[in-house]
């Protein structure tokens, strides 16, 4: 192809502002608007080529878009570093010829392919220059989903699909896994982002039993995958006549159901008068949770314009998120109207839950990922009126150490608790248990499996499903606070009653979101100065103990590249508690685990008292080790700015801090708003960029809350201060 002359300006530009991975950038850019490249639009690209487009461009083709844990997951877009029909179906074809060398002698290959609910509108708005008409817009991933069964048809590879005639036909994650297992087929695909941004799409690829690979085996799968040859797609309506794209049996969703069923066993009869609100967030978890919860005979209400939504378009900060507590406002909002006391919510493929329990004095509180879990394994294995389940527990490195505890209570239990992050782990833990009868020092089956939880809000609870699924949660969850509520306690109660009998963790997560190759950059350097100069003290505590996941004496060599990332892991043990530092595998983050270790002798506070100094210990060291590992590169947040929640981007929160915040005191100094209405409209415009297509202002109120407080002396007399003091809820 002839290089235009705004090809080589951009070029040059690229090269120039970015040096060597500018100059990658620009190659790649370049065999993108040859024409080789499927589904590239070379025609659209070509709009691109503006100066101002410089740095999109960069972001868009300074790499292609990395096989993270178990898939690829990113923005969507136009280019090598995006989510779009050319990356997924180059993605799909190296599947196809994976499955052909991992099962030479298999003449019926066949997949199931699942996608959750999203459709990309570009509501950040990174397209506008293009106008309101380009190809991308309404790239959904159901219509993802059919390229893939396209793809595997031209393969001679039969893909099951729910409901091939619909555009809107969905499947969960769980029951993806579910139906592999079920139907012996040699893998499967998702093609979801999982709780990400409503711009963000991706797919995630899993073996034959369920689970996603783990190194070497998904070493293999992205070798096969940068090999993958000329791409001709089936059309969808011709691979429907050959029977090489079938309809998901409906008696298999059936099953999938009476698993849960069975699984509950008539623990405790449904109470009709105490009615739960649950929300899918948008997604696709009325498919699974809510049917559970519906053939069970719970009394649940759905909230309006939360069913199925691509969009996300109720959602505070569009986060279709269990972890994020803005997420479910609405619901509970909901939830008071109705005079329920708990919100059960799923995201958008249903892997992930989340709990929200109203509190005696009317307010709502969200538990963690980790305090779900306690919740759970003490309601399964120690509670007098739970199950009474004795077995096997499993967790990863950075979940709650609760769960060791409540399982050394359990006679003849037995824990594994070093997994690396990622339920794929788990489901290799169960696939050798299978196979072998022995993991390490636990023999057992896996028909022993109690519960398998970790962190990020997903649990199993049986072992032919082999990722994480929120319906099972979501079924004993509803069971115990209608229980509860009969006994006169809160869900929060039963968690301090864990506390108070098996000691006082607690954990906080926390995510340094960096965005972009600088991000990545900035994340590497962090991470390669805490191993050449390691802290001798953190939080204010001496370091006892590094546990460095790279040490190949410790922990075996490498035994393939896609065995260094979820190995990128530190841990720092001090007398108090145990830091965990590792880039997120799937998102631009860099997350750390605060892990607060109870006492060697008995806490004298009791009660609430003691899950909130617990809390309020495990909160203070978190915000320390922040700014503890951003002095490593040379960063900083105020107090104030580390109140943003963490999906907000670490630039954007510099902005707060330096910015927004300097000039909010300014325009209060002066009286430059005579109303509150005008000043919360100046905040969320100064702030957009926080939450791309989402009302900022939920974001801000905790750290404009420590502003008020800082300045309260100063600004006593301030008019405003006492109306933006009520809005902040200080």
């Amino acid at each position: 192809m002839t290089d235009s002359p705004n090809l080589k300006k951009i070029r040059d530009l690229l090269t120039k502002t970015y040096g060597e991975m500018g100059h990658a950038a620009a190659l790649c850019l370049q065999e993108w608007l040859s024409g080789e490249i499927p589904y590239a639009y070379p025609e659209i690209l070509q709009r691109h080529l503006q100066e101002q487009q410089v740095p999109l461009l960069f972001d868009a083709f300074w790499r292609i878009l990395p096989f993270g844990t178990g898939g690829r997951r990113g923005r969507v877009g136009y280019g090598a570093n995006r989510l779009n029909a050319s990356t997924v179906a180059m993605s799909v074809q190296g599947h196809c010829q994976y499955l052909r060398q991992a099962f030479p002698d298999r003449g019926d290959l066949k997949v199931v392919v699942a996608n959750d609910v999203r459709r990309f509108n570009d509501i950040a708005g990174t397209y506008r220059f293009l106008g309101p008409d380009h190809p991308l817009l309404g790239t959904s991933s159901r219509s993802l989903a059919k390229l893939a069964c396209q793809i595997y048809a031209s393969n001679g590879i039969v893909a099951y699909l729910a409901d091939p005639a619909s555009d809107s036909a969905v499947l969960t994650t769980p029951e993806l896994s579910f139906l592999i297992s079920r139907l012996q087929v040699a893998g499967g695909i998702n093609l979801s982002a999982s709780h990400n941004p409503p711009d963000d799409n991706g797919i995630k690829l899993y073996d034959q039993f369920g689970g996603q690979p783990v190194a070497p085996d998904d070493q293999h799968l992205v070798d096969v995958m940068a090999q993958a040859t000329a791409i001709n797609p089936l059309p969808f309506e011709e691979a429907l006549k050959q029977g090489l794209i079938l309809d998901i049996p409906a008696d298999l969703h059936e099953e999938y159901i009476e698993t849960y069923v069975k699984v509950y066993g008539g623990l405790y009869a449904p109470r009709a008068d105490v009615p739960v609100v649950y929300t899918p967030l948008c997604g696709c978890g009325m498919t699974t949770v809510g049917a559970v919860l519906k053939r069970l005979g719970f009394p649940f209400r759905v909230p309006p314009h939360q069913d199925a939504d691509g969009s996300f378009a109720v959602i505070p900060f569009k986060a279709p998120n269990p972890e994020v507590p803005e997420a479910t406002t609405p619901a509970r909002e909901f939830a008071d109207a109705q005079g329920c006391g708990l919100v059960l919510s799923s995201d958008p493929d249903a892997d992930r839950f989340g709990l929200e329990a109203k509190l005696a004095d009317g307010s709502w509180y969200h538990f963690d990922g980790n305090q779900m879990a306690a919740i759970l394994c003490y309601f399964l294995m120690l509670d007098p009126l739970g199950p009474r389940r004795s077995g096997l527990v499993v967790e990863t490195t950075v979940t709650t150490k609760l769960l060791g505890a409540i399982v050394k209570k359990s006679p003849g239990s037995m824990l594994v608790d070093d997994l690396l992050v990622g339920f794929k782990y788990v489901a290799d833990v169960l696939r050798k248990l299978e196979h072998t009868g022995r993991y390490h020092d636990v023999v057992c089956s896996p028909d022993a499996l109690v519960l398998a939880a970790e962190e990020s809000h997903g649990v199993i609870v049986v072992p032919t499903i082999r990722d994480k699924d929120a319906t099972p949660a979501c079924m004993y969850l509803a069971a115990l606070y209608q229980r509860l509520q009969g006994e006169g306690r809160t869900l929060l109660d039963y968690y301090v009653a864990i506390l108070e009998e098996v000691g006082g963790y607690d954990t906080v997560n926390r995510s340094i979101t960096m965005s972009g190759a600088a991000g990545i950059a900035r994340k590497d350097d962090l991470l390669a100065s805490l191993r050449k100069l390691p802290p001798t003290t953190l939080g204010g505590q001496a370091v006892n103990e590094i546990v460095d996941y790279w040490d190949e004496a410790r922990f075996g060599r490498f035994v393939s590249e896609t065995d260094r990332l979820p190995r990128d892991v530190i841990q720092y043990l001090t007398g108090s508690f145990i830091i965990t530092v590792r880039p997120s595998g799937t998102e631009p983050k860099l997350k750390f685990y605060c892990q607060l270790l109870p006492g060697s002798q008995p806490s004298q506070v009791r009660g609430l008292e003691l899950f909130q100094q617990a809390r309020a210990q495990s909160e203070r060291i978190s915000r320390l080790i922040y700014n503890e590992l951003l002095a490593r590169i040379g960063l900083s947040l105020s107090e104030a700015a580390l109140w943003l929640p963490d999906l907000v981007d670490f630039d954007c929160k510099l902005a707060f801090e330096q910015k927004t915040a300097v000039e909010l005191r300014e325009k209060l100094a002066q009286g430059s708003f005579a109303d509150l209405a005008p000043l919360l409209d100046w905040l969320r415009a100064q702030t957009a960029a926080m939450t791309p297509g989402a009302d900022s202002l939920p974001a801000l109120k905790a750290p404009v809350a420590c502003l008020l407080r800082a300045w309260s002396g100063d600004l006593a007399q301030t008019p405003l201060l006492r109306e933006l003091e009520t809005w902040a809820n200080l």
